[in-house]
């Protein structure tokens, strides 16, 4: 009989859901049975011009019929839904309320654009007020500097990294990450607890915000995984490619598929791995 000793395995392993930006331009529905299909653990809603997006019964009825969890809504903070429920702060608010219907605990926003002066102004404080008053948590993501001939913009306030601001949590984004030239290793380890959420995506670093395959681009993205899992992260990894270019039948399905088996890869490793 050996006298070997298997390393000890981290027995919880941190949940892989899909974000249906990653369907695109297929509908939410669709994000849910594919994610049944593949055997993810759960969906992130982005609430788009879609009404269904927008319907927490709908949403509901649709996470009990494929058995995904709604992990989290992603509210329309973004330039292509800038109609979509109106002033900046009712769209936080109205996806606070809608996380808290369809049983979920995080919301992932994106800070204010510059033009937003009044809502920038506040934007640490009201999201603070709002996570607390609906408790859920508001988690801001990292996005890039913009860049016009050449030069960079002033695009976000109070700035595009959230590194350095008084969130109590945020998302990160590794094709954002590409797109700015940060590194998301280094990052993930500076945001510590502050961490809540990870869209899950990669990118070369040309400068556009690619969301490409986990792997296929610069970031660190298996290291930042493994950092994740022998860490002790108790937050939710989010599949977010773009999938927009699959053209033959099956290429969207096989893209979704690699990023999970990436992401249940690297996140398994040794209990005895890295800690701190």
């Amino acid at each position: 009989m050996s006298n070997d000793v298997e390393p000890e395995v981290n027995d919880r392993q941190i949940p892989v859901a899909l974000s249906s930006a990653s369907v695109y331009p297929l509908s939410v529905h669709d994000a849910f049975a594919v994610a049944q299909d593949l055997g993810y653990e759960g969906v992130e809603v982005m609430v788009t011009n879609n009404a269904v997006s927008q319907d927490p019964a709908a949403l509901i009825q649709l996470s009990h019929r494929y058995k995904q969890e709604i992990v989290s809504i992603h509210a329309p903070t973004l330039l292509l839904t800038q109609q979509v429920w109106g002033t900046a702060w009712n769209k936080i608010e109205k996806s606070c309320q809608m996380a808290a219907e369809v049983g979920c605990d995080t919301v992932v926003v994106h800070p204010p654009f510059r033009w937003q002066s009044n809502y920038a102004e506040n934007f640490v404080e009201g999201v603070r007020e709002i996570a607390t008053t609906y408790q859920v948590r508001i988690a801001v993501e990292n996005m890039y500097p913009w860049r016009v001939r050449g030069r960079e913009a002033v695009a976000y306030l109070p700035h595009w990294d959230p590194l350095g601001q008084d969130y109590d949590d945020v998302t990160w984004d590794f094709s954002h990450a590409a797109t700015a030239g940060a590194n998301s290793l280094e990052a993930i380890k500076a945001l510590g607890s502050k961490l809540r959420h990870v869209h899950l995506t990669d990118g070369s670093g040309s400068g556009k915000d690619e969301h490409l395959v986990p792997g296929t681009g610069t970031q660190q993205c298996a290291d930042a995984l493994q950092h994740l899992a022998a860490t002790g992260f108790d937050g939710v990894v989010v599949a977010e490619i773009s999938t927009r270019k699959a053209k033959v039948a099956g290429e969207r399905e096989e893209m979704l598929a690699e990023t999970l088996r990436f992401a249940r890869q690297h996140l398994t490793v040794p209990a005895t791995a890295e800690r701190g």
